[in-house]
This record gives structure tokens, sequence and C-alpha cells, in this order.
């Protein structure tokens, strides 16, 4: 049979045709909510319209943008909630992302004012490495946060006895270690990767590869706040249809790549 030519609406196997969703992944996220019901035609099978098609698309903008947990419950969400609650979970998932962009650009400027800071240092000297508490200070975070960093191999301070034991000092390299840390997980980086970033930093001993990690991530946000755009178009039209208001929008739009859950 050929699901285009029922006249009751579009069959499962179209659906996944037109949006490069499998089959079984279509009756999955039918049954989160994440798609509106199907209604069932004359012969009991599922009977999906554009608009499915549409909501699928949707769905990979979102996923693209936010990741697939919010991404479900978003959908779910906007078909449930008045319609001022639904308008700001929107306008929250845009808000977030652009929180996340502000952080990686304040990163990007900490590591340029490093690097310029590196570039006209002069010979470190007796007097210039810091205390836990003074870095600490410096830096805006907690002692602990330092010490936490040490543990996860991120900074190596010096060791000092004294009479009441051992005291950690941080020369100028660790300091400047400590800063790249900071601005990193500032933006957001977890602990692997900034691992990974400030063993590179020390190997190749330049700051160039992790500001190329983050104009990559500054161009990947832009990619993310594109596709939560072209979602936020279909998101209102989702909640505008609740009480057919308007039309179903991007009726025919088909997109083949393959998606996972």
């Amino acid at each position: 049979m050929n699901d285009t030519a029922v006249p009751d609406g579009i069959g499962v196997s179209a659906v996944a045709a037109a949006t490069g969703y499998s089959v079984q992944q279509i009756r999955d996220l039918e049954a989160l909510g994440v798609l509106a019901a199907a209604r069932r035609g004359s012969n009991g099978y599922r009977r999906f319209s554009p608009q499915h098609v549409r909501d699928l698309h949707t769905y990979r903008d979102l996923v693209d943008a936010v990741g697939p947990v919010a991404a479900r419950r978003t959908l779910v969400d906007v078909r449930a909630l008045p319609d001022d609650a639904a308008a700001a979970l929107v306008c929250s998932l845009h808000s977030g992302l652009e929180r996340e962009r502000a952080r990686t650009l304040a990163a990007r400027a900490a590591l340029d004012a490093i690097r310029t800071e590196v570039s006209t240092d002069a010979p470190a000297v007796a007097g210039d490495d810091m205390s836990v508490g003074e870095l600490s200070d410096a830096l805006g975070v907690r002692a602990s946060t330092l010490r936490f960093w040490e543990s996860a191999g991120l900074l190596t301070p010096e060791r000092t006895t004294t009479a009441t034991g051992s005291v950690r000092r941080y020369p100028l390299p660790v300091i400047r270690d400590a800063r790249i840390v900071a601005a990193l997980r500032a933006a957001g980086y977890p602990i692997p990767a900034v691992r990974t970033i400030v063993t590179d930093l020390r190997e190749l001993g330049d700051l160039e590869t992790s500001r190329a990690v983050l104009d990559a991530r500054i161009v990947e946000i832009g990619r993310r706040m594109l596709a939560l755009l072209r979602a936020g178009a279909v998101l209102a039209a989702i909640v505008a249809e609740r009480s057919g208001s308007v039309a179903a929008a991007g009726d025919g739009w088909q997109d083949t790549r393959p998606h996972s859950l």
C-alpha cells in the first residue's frame, strides 16, 4: 500500500522517509508525547498529518539547540502549559543559550588578557608566588576549589615545609594555569575537557589551543541559537493551534538526515 495515496492521513513509513527518523523512533516519540497522538485510520493504523512531519523537524532543531532531554520536555510542555507559561518556557531556552555564549566570550577575553601578560611578563622573582588564600581571593573561588583542581590534576602547586606542616605555594606558571582553569570552568567546560586543555598548554607552551577551543565553542553556540530560532516559530504555532487561531507552519519541508533519539 502506498502511504501517501491514503486520503485519511500519512502513514508512519512516509513520515519516516520525510524526516529521516525510523518507524520505531516515531512511535516512541509519539508515546513520549513529543508528537501529538496520531489518529487511527479506517484500517486501525496510525495516520499522521503534515504537522507531525513539521514537529519532527522541530524536535531535531531543539535537540541540536538544547539537547534531547530538554527538547522532549519542551515539546510536551508547550502543548500542556497555558500560553504565557509556554512562551516563557521557550524564552528561557533562548536566555540559557545567551548566558552560555556570554560566559564563553568572557572566558575568551580572559585568555586574551593572560596571553598579553605572558608576552610582556618579566622573569619570575622571589615573592611572585601566592598562597592558597591569596590565589583564591584573586580568582574569586574558594580555597577548597583550588584543592579540588589540584586533586583533579589541573594544578600542581609547590609544597613548602614549615614548622606546622606542608604549605601550598603557587608560582607564576601555576597561577597562570589556575586563571585558565577558572576561565574555562566559568564557560561551562567539564573537568576532563579542562584537563586536556591544560595538559596541551603545558606541552605546547602557548595559549592558542585554548583560544581555538573557545572560538569553536562560540561558533557552535551560534549554530544552536539559529536552530532554536527555527524551532521557536513552530513552537509558537503549536501553542496557537490549540485554539485554532493560526494555520500550521512549515508544512512539506523535507529533511532526510538520519537522527537518533
